[in-house]
C-alpha cells in the first residue's frame, strides 16, 4: 500500500477516492472538508476535536464514552417537535407526517417567493440553491416513489437533480446548473407532491408491511427490492432534512 510520510498534501483533493482502513497518525485536517463521505467504523484517538460542524446521520457515536446519538436526538426533538412525526409506523401515521410536510413546505414557499427570483438560484456556503432543492426532492419523489414503488423503470423529469455523489446512472438526467423559473420548478414539484398523496392515501396495513417489487433498467434505485415502509421513511426523511436546510439558507438570503 502506498505511504505518505513527512509529505505536504495541503488543499489536495480527493474525489470518489478509496480510503477505507487509511491511518492517520500525526496529521493536521485543520480546515478539512467532508463532503458525502462513509466514516463507519472510524476510530480516533488523540485528537482535538475543536470548533467542528458536522451535518448528517449519526448513530452508535461515542466520544470520551458517551454515545451522543441518543442526545443529538433528544435535543433535535425538543428544537422540533414535530420531529418525532417522521417515524410512523401505521398507514394513518403516514398521512399524518405528509400532511405535516405539505403545510411546512407552503411556508417555506410562502417565505422564498418574498426574495428576489434571482437569489433562489443562489448557493449558500456550497450548497444547493433553493431551486435546485426543489429539484432534487423531485428527483427523490422520482426515485423511490414512481420508480421504486410506482413500478416506472424512467421516471425522471429533465429537471430532476441527484445528489452531487449518485454513481453514474445512463439515462438519469443531471443539469446542476439550469437555471430554471421558479414557477416551473413548483409546478413539477407540486405534481410529485400530489404523486405522493395519492400513495400516502392508498396505504393498507398489508401494502405498508409489503415490499416494492424490482424494476429492471439503469437509473435509481438498483433493480432490487425494498420494504415499503422503508421507502416511505426515506422519502419523509429527505422531506424533512431538505426544508431545514432551505429554511436555513433562507436566513442567510435574508440577512
Amino acid at each position: 500500500m502506498p505511504e505518505y510520510v513527512d509529505k505536504d498534501l495541503r488543499e489536495s483533493r480527493f474525489e470518489r477516492v478509496d480510503l477505507r482502513g487509511a491511518q492517520f497518525r500525526d496529521s493536521d485536517l485543520t480546515g478539512a472538508a467532508f463532503r458525502g463521505v462513509r466514516l463507519g467504523g472510524v476510530a480516533m484517538r488523540g485528537v482535538e476535536f475543536v470548533d467542528v460542524d458536522i451535518h448528517g446521520e449519526v448513530r452508535n457515536v461515542t466520544i470520551n464514552g458517551v454515545d451522543v446519538a441518543p442526545l443529538i436526538d433528544a435535543e433535535l426533538n425538543r428544537r422540533h417537535p414535530d420531529r418525532v412525526k417522521m417515524h410512523p409506523t401505521d398507514p394513518a401515521g403516514f398521512r399524518e407526517a405528509w400532511d405535516l410536510l405539505e403545510r411546512l413546505w407552503d411556508g417555506t414557499v410562502a417565505r422564498a417567493r418574498r426574495l428576489d427570483p434571482a437569489l433562489l438560484h443562489e448557493s449558500v456556503d456550497g450548497e444547493w440553491s433553493f431551486a435546485q432543492t426543489l429539484r432534487h426532492l423531485v428527483f427523490a419523489t422520482d426515485a423511490w416513489i414512481r420508480r421504486a414503488i410506482l413500478g416506472d423503470p424512467s421516471p425522471w423529469d429533465p429537471l430532476d437533480l441527484p445528489w452531487d455523489e449518485m454513481p453514474e446512472a445512463p439515462g438519469v438526467p443531471w443539469d446542476r446548473d439550469v437555471q430554471p423559473p421558479l414557477d416551473t420548478v413548483l409546478a413539477l414539484r407540486r405534481d410529485r407532491m400530489a404523486t405522493v398523496r395519492e400513495v400516502v392515501d392508498g396505504l393498507t396495513e398489508e401494502s405498508l408491511a409489503g415490499d416494492t417489487t424490482p424494476v429492471e433498467g439503469p437509473g435509481w434505485p438498483p433493480p432490487i427490492s425494498f420494504p415499503v415502509r422503508d421507502v416511505l421513511l426515506c422519502v419523509l426523511n429527505e422531506e424533512w432534512q431538505h426544508r431545514l436546510y432551505a429554511e436555513r439558507d433562507l436566513d442567510a438570503l435574508d440577512r
